[in-house]
């Protein structure tokens, strides 16, 4: 019979290296969250000294996008998550964890909706009812956008409860869209070029970030439910291997992807900056515009992440225990979560874009 557990020899000799490792990880993230506390107290200490000055609301709007791009990445990565655990031989897939997209699918129409609410108010935070001018916003092109985000998350939420969840995927496409479209108007120099540039970013993002968050969950509930069944006297102790198995093969085709989606993200995000800020630019306006020592926290946690990620991957590869990948995972999954914040606050900033 195999064992479900190591044996109190090899947890003995593995123990002190794997606290060494997750301290180090735990350090790094604090680190890193301590390097990104002034841009994420709010608009204010970005804004300090820059002389620019922000809209009124600006913290509320910050507040509103994060969550939005927090409940856009929760059902994209459970459908992502869904779909690579399918390619794993042996998946436990009748084990699954409770979807969290309807959840987040009310957080987003919430966001939207508050977010739609600003527009309708001329991009102001409303006081009362009276304030905003709903018939407006079919008369805008920001308003129509809003109105999408709202209507593409109720629908969203719709499909997550009906009997094909898979179908939220469109609604969830339309939001990535009118995200793409709304960060471009058509004033911007190339505005098409911008908005696929962040079609493509916010995509790849939501990939990352959902999809790890529900790849942890899933091999959580395979776990939890493969040891259940192996206390059962019918059962083996082999039904937890092979549970272990697939969780670090799942685990290991995330990693795969999840290095093309890092790269797709570097280059858009980089591409994306330069066309804010000019190259001979970069430098000064990430240390003295709002926006720019926003974008510097923001790479700081990038950084962070990938460094989380790559220690992940070199468990997979190296450790006895291969799920002890997880440990970094986690950590990863925190930052990332920092990250969505961070965004947030940036597309609430003025650009420091002076075009040509």
């Amino acid at each position: 019979m195999t064992l479900i557990r190591p044996t109190a020899e090899t947890a003995d000799a593995s123990g002190p290296a794997r606290r060494p490792a997750a301290g180090r990880a735990v350090a790094l993230l604090v680190l890193v969250a301590v390097a990104a506390l002034i841009p994420l107290f709010g608009p204010r200490p970005a804004l300090d000294g820059t002389g620019e000055a922000a809209a009124p609301g600006v913290g509320g709007v910050a507040l509103l996008r994060a969550a939005l791009f927090a409940a856009l990445c929760v059902p994209v990565g459970e459908l992502f998550a869904a779909r690579l655990a399918r390619l794993v031989p042996g998946a436990p897939l009748e084990h699954a964890p409770r979807s969290w997209a309807p959840s987040a699918a009310a957080v987003g129409f919430v966001a939207a909706l508050g977010l739609a609410s600003v527009v309708a108010t001329g991009n102001l935070l409303p006081h009362h009812l009276s304030d905003m001018d709903v018939g407006g916003l079919y008369q805008s092109r920001d308003g129509k956008l809003a109105l999408l985000e709202v209507n593409a998350f109720l629908a969203a939420g719709l499909c997550a409860l009906s009997r094909r969840p898979a179908a939220q995927v469109w609604p969830l496409a339309a939001v990535v869209l009118a995200e793409a479209l709304r960060a471009h108007p058509a004033p911007e120099h190339g505005p098409l070029v911008g908005s696929g540039l962040t079609l493509v970013h916010v995509t790849c993002a939501a990939l990352w970030t959902g999809g790890l968050l529900h790849v942890l969950r899933m091999l959580r509930t395979w776990r939890a439910s493969s040891e259940a069944e192996a206390a059962e006297p019918t059962e083996t102790a082999e039904t937890a291997v092979s549970a272990d198995a697939a969780g670090a093969a799942l685990l290991g085709l995330y990693a795969r992807v999840a290095a093309v989606l890092f790269a797709a993200l570097t280059a858009t995000g980089a591409w994306s900056a330069l066309r804010r800020m000019p190259p001979g630019t970069v430098l000064d306006q990430l240390t003295a515009t709002s926006y720019g020592r926003t974008l510097l926290a923001k790479l700081v946690l990038v950084a962070a992440v990938a460094v989380l990620a790559l220690l992940a991957r070199l468990r997979l590869r190296r450790a006895a225990d291969r799920l002890s990948a997880c440990v970094p995972a986690r950590a990863e999954v925190v930052a990332l979560g920092l990250v969505v914040a961070v965004s947030g606050l940036l597309t609430a900033l003025p650009l420091p874009i002076r075009w040509s």
